[in-house]
């Protein structure tokens, strides 16, 4: 699960326990309560300016998606994908700045649900950054993938070492890839140094309306390829071995 505190002008969600902290159904709904909260109370008082950063507990910031969920059921799929579609929105349409400080290793979704961030800063003895499709014979037909990659990471090289690759970035090679803005020696340094930026951007009294429209500006593909649902097609494309489908083969 995960909590929300609000430190002065900055809001803290941190995914919660020593886990993979994956993205169940449970988890997913934790997260969207808690970006809920802050919406409602950033749109209540909108003269207040304030910045969110996400973080967790253990070693492993987000090890992907509900993997034997996903599998067991056709429908199933469908349904965790729709959520994740529907969390990473809610990201991309805060009302405020978005930091995430990785507190460990982020895998398949967990690195788009990084990349969902507007800063990312990233500890060096936290892990890797790690897209793991080629490994696991599987082929990530939901367009917010792409879409998110090209937009958020500048090089071509990068993309095919992300994909093609299956590199496993840790934290001093993926700020010299510009997969994150900075690296820190440890976890602690790393959230002080997020609660620093926050704190700083929220000085900045910008209206969150105005800012969600900017990043909205500035990521037009990202949320448009959120808006795209998932057909049989794509699903069966995708490769993930689901129970109840067909060998794609």
């Amino acid at each position: 699960m995960c909590t929300l505190e609000k430190r002065g002008s900055v809001y803290i969600l941190t995914l919660t326990g020593n886990d993979e902290h994956r993205l169940t159904l449970s988890l997913i709904e934790s997260i969207s309560a808690a970006l809920q909260r802050i919406r409602c109370e950033i749109t209540a008082t909108p003269s207040s300016s304030a910045a969110l950063i996400t973080t967790g507990e253990g070693t492993t910031f987000c090890n992907g998606g509900d993997l034997e969920f996903s599998i067991s059921s056709k429908q199933n799929f469908l349904l965790l994908i729709s959520k994740i579609r529907s969390l990473f929105t809610d990201f991309m349409s805060l009302p405020l700045p978005t930091i995430a400080a990785l507190n460990g290793s982020a895998t398949c979704s967990g690195v788009i649900l990084t990349l969902m961030h507007d800063y990312r800063f990233m500890s060096k003895d936290s892990g890797y950054l790690y897209l793991d499709y080629n490994d696991n014979q599987i082929v990530p037909t939901t367009p917010y993938v792409r879409a998110t990659i090209r937009a958020k990471v500048s090089s071509p090289a990068v993309w095919r070492d992300l994909i093609l690759k299956a590199e496993k970035f840790p934290a001093k090679m993926a700020v010299e890839k510009g997969i994150i803005d900075a690296a820190y020696d440890t976890v602690e340094e790393t959230v002080a140094a997020a609660v620093e930026l926050g704190e700083q951007l929220a000085m900045r009294k910008w209206k969150g309306q105005v800012y969600a429209e900017n990043r909205i500006l500035l990521y037009p593909e990202v949320l448009h390829a959120l808006s795209v649902v998932e057909t049989d097609e794509s699903v069966k494309n995708s490769r993930v071995p689901i129970k109840d489908l067909e060998s794609p083969l």
